[in-house]
């Protein structure tokens, strides 16, 4: 965890090292990221010090960036009192064990920081277990990383020992607990799977609401179900999908789905541990796409959100894009002529909202020839 057990949080200071002629692998060109980032760090319970954008003309091998930039950052940490350092890339074993000994301190790279905020955030028993799937996962690529640098320190007789052999012992321990977890939420699933047979049964339609994290999901999910969702103005504020009914006027009962909000470059794990989450998004008649109004780079937001529902197979059902937060963005604020605009926190646009969400479920219907889900 980030705070380590301390009264007062750590301070952090953010590199993202870029290349100068072509992106590094694992990393994303938009120049906004550092400062994603930052309220990553943030919702992590850490304080930001300060960042630094590093030019590479290469990727060093064993400690990311070079010898010099090394040496300006270890005087960085040791003058602004930095106890974390968080790297925009990902970061290999040797990578990071190297940069730590250098500097001194604790050296984080983007995943473990979404890892955090997600055990973090995790209160259901469902999102427990996806948050240790997926650290078991992530763990499990370090020690496979470690085992290979160890194979570099020598080759043939002599160069298993003690050390090989607990590695060994703790990649066998992860894989017993990853079948146990998967099995748990292969009985999580089941059950999910049951209670959207039972709304089916009984004729209700499922929207769901997907959208970049801090786009103000939850709080739209509140103004319609009358539910007390967690809301908070930062990064993932909200993990656990909830789902409640809600009245649609002129159509009747349909089922509101909150789901976690995405996020650029969201890791792999996390992408399939949390899968599970996702499969409301799966089951619905209709996705109701929210984007932040206020956000500068929201084109780029609403872009991530498609891309990850293209990987997961759930691009192109049938969908709402809804423009959120309208009274930050004022009315000089882009938005995409096929959005619908509104803000949550005021109400304002909630009843063309609601008119869209009948308009769409009653053509799904209809192209359904009476049920309410599309072959």
């Amino acid at each position: 965890m980030i705070m380590d057990g301390r009264k007062s949080p750590e301070r952090a200071w953010l590199v993202w090292a870029q290349r100068k002629r072509r992106p590094i692998p694992g990393t994303s060109s938009q120049p906004d990221l550092l400062e994603e980032l930052a309220s990553l760090v943030s919702a992590a319970g850490a304080i930001v010090a300060g960042r630094r954008t590093q030019a590479l003309s290469s990727v060093h091998p064993a400690t990311m960036i070079g010898a010099g930039a090394l040496a300006d950052l270890r005087e960085t940490v040791r003058e602004n009192e930095v106890d974390l350092v968080v790297f925009q890339n990902l970061l290999r074993p040797n990578q990071q064990a190297n940069l730590e000994r250098e500097l001194n301190v604790k050296v984080l790279d983007r995943r473990e920081i979404i890892l955090d905020i997600f055990a973090r955030r995790a209160h259901s028993r469902e999102g427990k277990l996806q948050v240790e799937l997926a650290q078991l996962s992530f763990r499990m690529g370090r020690l496979i990383g470690g085992r290979r640098d160890l194979s570099r320190l020598g080759g043939g007789i002599g160069t298993r020992g003690p050390g090989e052999k607990k590695l060994e012992e703790d990649r066998r321990r992860i894989r017993t607990n990853i079948r146990q977890i998967e099995r748990a939420l292969q009985t999580v699933r089941r059950t999910r799977a049951l209670h959207y047979r039972r709304r089916r049964e009984v004729g209700f339609p499922v929207v769901a609401l997907v959208g970049y994290t801090n786009a103000g999901k939850s709080t739209l999910f509140n103004l319609l179900t009358g539910a007390d969702v967690f809301v908070a103005d930062q990064l993932f504020a909200t993990l656990d999908p909830t789902a409640r009914r809600f009245s649609l006027p002129g159509y009747g009962t349909a089922i509101l789905v909150d789901t976690v909000g995405f996020i650029h470059d969201l890791p792999a794990e996390l992408r399939e541990a949390f899968l599970a989450t996702l499969e409301g998004i799966g089951e619905a008649d209709l996705l109701v796409h929210v984007a932040d109004g206020s956000a500068e780079n929201m084109e780029e937001n609403i872009s991530s959100v498609e891309g990850i529902l293209t990987k997961l197979g759930y691009f192109g059902k049938p969908s709402l894009l809804v423009v959120n937060k309208v009274d930050l963005a004022g009315e000089d604020g882009y938005c995409p002529p096929e959005a619908i605009r509104i803000s949550a926190a005021t109400g304002s646009g909630i009843p063309a909202l609601l008119k869209g969400m009948e308009g769409e479920l009653c053509l799904h219907r209809s192209a359904g020839s009476g049920s309410t889900r599309r072959v």
